[in-house]
């Protein structure tokens, strides 16, 4: 298109050089004794400038009119050719002498009007924008009359062929005229659209920042030192930092159990009941509903509202998903002679999962310590909560007794252990999401706290364990060995909560995106960093000032939620566009160079690789306090069963032998979601000498789903075996 507009621009111009142009008499001679040749159909559309000028010479030769300008400006019309001349101005007489015949009569007209002058250029410049105007619009055809050789100065009987190559290549077109495709010339070398002059001083200063929560080799090692110590602290006495909770469950699943559990589980403003069958090969069937706590129960005036309430939503459950179970198990119990006579196999065993502080006297008994998450009912209070959720079900006649009160944790534990591949038990249930906390398999003689005393709830000691739950996010509250970075102190200080969790609130998902804010916020209090700060668009690679709102979350306390940490790590795209649009998006933060983006996921990445990295000192300091690297599943974890024989086969770790496996079961947001949180984990368990390369390989870590509703139903079913048991001694 643009060698096109050239070349009609150019035919306008010829229009006037070729009426200017003089012409000689040798040429209107030769072109008078030329014959002429019919103009045929051009079949091949050609436009060239060159020849065009050469036909509009041909026509002007023809009349032979040549314009010249006198210093008045007036334009003078001259005929060279005698015969041109009109009858009254040719002389008759034949005495003329030779030379005066030879030579052509000149004749000069008069001098035109300053009328007609004015009128002939008006019409000129009127004829030069016409053709300018119009020759696009012309029909190709007709552009292609212009196209005849300038070699020759008649109209050719064949098709014109280009002699010039570079009128070839650059005024010829062998198609009709389309526009030319313009090359993309912007540059994407990890940005949006174009390369900027970096600023040395943002990247300092986030390299800076994330130094601040390196977690070297030797704080991992000295943190496991003082998580070994309080293990054993929290196991002799109550009242220490890691608080070493025995649940009073004393044996895990192994994957062959079978029968029909049920699970409720209170963790908030809902209420969920499960059914689970488990199949006895390592997979289960599992059923479940869940409803809304109305808000006059959460804060009503006596238990007995609550619990009724759950009572009730159980009976639905059992005559919507097994009618015939609860039907058939309400009629023979009608009908026996008397209560022996009643099969206790056809009660469901439930196990309880309540997320309240609960003091945990028995494995079915817990008295509430006090409500959180909204509820406030101060008559149960001191109270054991099993005993009152299981007042209201047999009120209502149901087949169905609370065999389990249950952590979260430890139902992690059970559900890994019933699931995971392998012969031994599993030896480490935990949990990193929005909190953090772990249960493991401790020897039973090294509980001594429960062992003395009195007041102590049942339990079966023929295993030689206890599960124990740890409560480690309040470990090393006395900051001997954790880092503690100013952004850790303000967080802490302004917790509802200070100087405790100190553990939790530099794991947890509740915590880091608060951390990390702390952090940005940090660099934007200092005027002489750049972050989000642009001097004007020429130094931003989308070519406009980056502004943050200010309704941006960034400003609020906890407004930065952790998932937005997985995404900067996970977020590989050119210029890091998902971090940018997320920042831009959800938190208000508009125009976001490729630098600040660079700044903020490095910053992310710091904080998160620490979190993995602490989370790595509690497997470390369990491992190592269990002594499971220096035994086999002969002094493993003890099961409900016994996994010789069990099929199908559970699969086997690479490079370990299947009984030298140390299984730990895991769960939370953070350890299924954010990218490498696994791996920053072996990297620091290999950092630890007693574990090492070789001990690392042996740490088998995999995902326990739905500890509050198959754990719990796991550990109802403990529960019932060593009741059973009791009973048959």
């Amino acid at each position: 298109m643009v060698r096109d507009t050239k070349a009609h621009i150019e035919v306008a111009g010829i229009v006037v050089v070729v009426l200017a142009a003089p012409r000689s008499d040798a040429r209107l001679h030769d072109d008078q004794q030329r014959p002429s040749i019919a103009r045929p159909h051009l079949s091949t559309p050609l436009f060239d400038p060159a020849r065009a000028y050469g036909n509009w010479a041909r026509v002007a030769a023809h009349n032979d009119i040549t314009l010249s300008a006198n210093v008045t400006g007036s334009w003078r019309a001259c005929s060279r050719e005698s015969s041109l001349a009109g009858p009254e101005s040719r002389t008759p007489s034949s005495s003329a002498s030779p030379s005066a015949r030879s030579r052509p009569a000149r004749i000069v007209r008069p001098r035109d009007s300053p009328a007609a002058h004015h009128l002939l250029s008006a019409a000129l410049l009127l004829l030069v924008l016409g053709v300018q105007l119009f020759a696009p619009r012309l029909p190709y055809e007709v552009l292609s009359f212009f196209a005849a050789s300038p070699q020759k100065q008649f109209w050719p009987a064949t098709p014109p062929r280009a002699t010039s190559p570079a009128l070839s290549s650059a005024h010829i077109p062998s198609s009709p005229p389309v526009c030319a495709r313009v090359e993309q010339q912007l540059q994407f070398s990890g940005t949006f659209y174009t390369n900027t002059e970096r600023s040395m001083a943002l990247e300092e200063q986030a390299q800076r920042v994330a130094a601040e929560f390196e977690f070297p080799a030797e704080g991992v090692r000295a943190a496991v030192k003082e998580f070994i110590r309080e293990m054993g602290e929290g196991l002799q006495k109550d009242g220490t930092e890691l608080s070493q909770i025995p649940t009073y469950v004393t044996a895990v699943p192994n994957g062959t159990e079978k029968g029909l559990y049920m699970a409720v589980d209170l963790g908030g403003t809902n209420f969920r009941v499960c059914s689970i069958q488990l199949h006895g090969n390592t997979t289960f069937s599992l059923t479940q509903s869940k409803v809304a706590i109305p808000r006059e129960l959460m804060v009503a005036q006596t238990s007995k509202e609550l619990f009724s309430f759950l009572a009730k939503q159980i009976e639905i459950f059992l005559k919507a998903h097994h009618k015939d179970h609860y039907a058939g198990t309400l009629r023979r119990r009608a009908t026996v002679s008397n209560a022996g006579g009643f099969r206790e196999e056809e009660i469901f065993n439930l196990g309880f999962t309540f997320s309240f502080p609960v003091h945990q006297i028995g494995i079915n008994k817990g008295l509430l310590m006090r409500w959180t998450k909204g509820f406030d009912i101060q008559d149960a209070v001191g109270k054991d909560v099993c005993a009152l959720l299981q007042a209201e079900i047999d009120e209502l006649h149901l087949p169905v007794r609370v065999a389990a009160l249950v952590n979260d944790t430890v139902g992690t534990l059970m559900a890994r252990s019933y699931t995971s591949p392998g012969k031994t038990g599993t030896l480490l249930g935990a949990i990193f999401g929005t909190g953090t906390n772990g249960a493991y398999v401790e020897k039973l003689s090294k509980v001594s706290k429960l062992l003395n005393n009195k007041d102590a709830g049942e339990f079966d000691k023929s295993t030689g364990e206890m599960i124990v739950n740890t409560e480690w996010g309040s470990f090393d509250n006395s900051l001997r060995t954790l880092p503690n970075t100013p952004y850790d102190a303000a967080l802490d200080k302004a917790s509802v909560n200070p100087g405790i969790q100190m553990f939790e609130k530099r794991v947890s998902g509740m915590f880091l995106g608060e951390i990390l804010r702390l952090a940005l916020i940090g660099l934007l209090n200092d005027p002489s960093i750049t972050l989000f700060r642009d001097d004007n668009s020429a130094t931003n690679d989308v070519h406009s000032t980056t502004q943050i709102a200010e309704s941006s979350p960034l400003w609020t306390q906890w407004g930065i939620d952790t998932s937005f940490l997985s995404i900067c790590a996970g977020d590989s795209s050119a210029g890091l566009r998902i971090t940018r649009q997320t920042l831009d998006k959800d938190y208000g933060i508009n125009a976001v160079s490729a630098e600040d983006a660079e700044a903020v996921k490095l910053i992310a990445n710091a904080v998160g690789k620490r979190a993995a990295r602490l989370a790595a000192v509690a497997i470390a300091a369990i491992v190592i306090e269990t002594g499971r690297l220096g035994t086999s599943t002969s002094s493993g974890t003890n099961t409900t069963e016994a996994k010789e024989n069990l099929e199908p086969a559970r699969g086997t770790v690479d490079e370990v032998a299947e009984e030298d496996v140390i299984d730990v079961g895991v769960d939370g947001s953070l350890v299924e979601f954010y990218p490498e949180f696994e791996s920053f984990i072996r990297e620091a368990l290999r950092e630890v000498p007693e574990i090492g390369v070789e001990g690392e390989k042996r740490v088998r870590i995999g995902i326990a789903k739905d500890g509050s509703g198959v754990g719990a139903a796991l550990i109802a079913l403990v529960a019932g075996s060593v009741e059973k048991s009791e009973k048959l001694g």
